[in-house]
């Protein structure tokens, strides 16, 4: 995938520990400082070490993600939303999500009704049988949609709510102290990278209902990642 080719936006919160604050911050101003004197900013390679789904276009988007969208302070988080994303990393909808192509035995989709944001019971055991299933992974990322039905400002904000209760039910469940350096929240609202009905084979809360486009993209995409940045 060629990223200089790409034209729209990637949101994501990462929550990453206090103590990596200040390495992040110089390390974004460096990225813009290259950008503006026209030079191409360093771009992350995989490494043997790696697991297998992390190419180069994926760590350039993860190190983006985790210098430039926020961090927790104090037990608040701060984070990118939609039109902040364009500062963040261009790409398109298609090569974003194919990006996580290689993620598909391993991830899930947390599904929701329709301008809903409450897990259910199938949701729930899903989203506890994947976080449980961590082997060895550092990130996990819960990437939120809203269908297109409604306003914009409606969707951001539905698709907001759905990773944050995907986000509270971890929290809830597992009692991690570390949960905050672990978990990263992306919204997308409808305006980004809509999931297309191939992720209907992808393992989902609600297999056994009809999947449409519309009702796939009601969703949290939730998985592990780990990749050396």
């Amino acid at each position: 995938m060629n990223t200089g080719r790409t034209h729209l936006v990637l949101v994501l919160v990462a929550f990453v520990g206090v103590g990596g604050a200040v390495a992040s911050w110089t390390h974004a101003a460096a990225v813009r400082l290259a950008e503006a004197q026209g030079k191409a900013p360093e771009v992350a390679t995989a490494s043997a070490s790696d697991m297998g789904y992390c190419t180069g276009d994926l760590k350039v988007i993860l190190k983006r993600v985790l210098t430039s969208c926020g961090l927790v302070s104090e037990g608040n988080s701060r984070g990118c939303q939609p039109l902040q994303a364009r500062q963040v990393a261009a790409m398109s909808g298609g090569d974003f999500n194919a990006l996580f192509t290689p993620l598909a035995e391993r991830a899930a989709i947390i599904q929701f009704d329709k301008d809903n944001a409450e897990l259910d019971g199938a949701a729930a055991e899903l989203l506890e049988k994947t976080f449980a299933d961590r082997r060895g992974a550092s990130y996990f990322f819960v990437v939120s949609r809203a269908s297109p039905e409604g306003s914009v400002e409606h969707n951001r904000d539905l698709s907001h709510r759905r990773g944050s209760a995907v986000l509270d039910h971890i929290k809830a469940k597992f009692q991690d102290p570390d949960i905050d350096q672990e978990v990263g929240l992306l919204w997308l609202g409808e305006e980004f990278a809509q999931l297309d009905q191939q992720f209907c084979q992808w393992q989902r809360s609600r297999a056994g209902d009809t999947c449409s486009t519309a009702e796939l993209n009601r969703s949290s995409f939730i998985a592990w990642i780990d990749c050396r940045l």
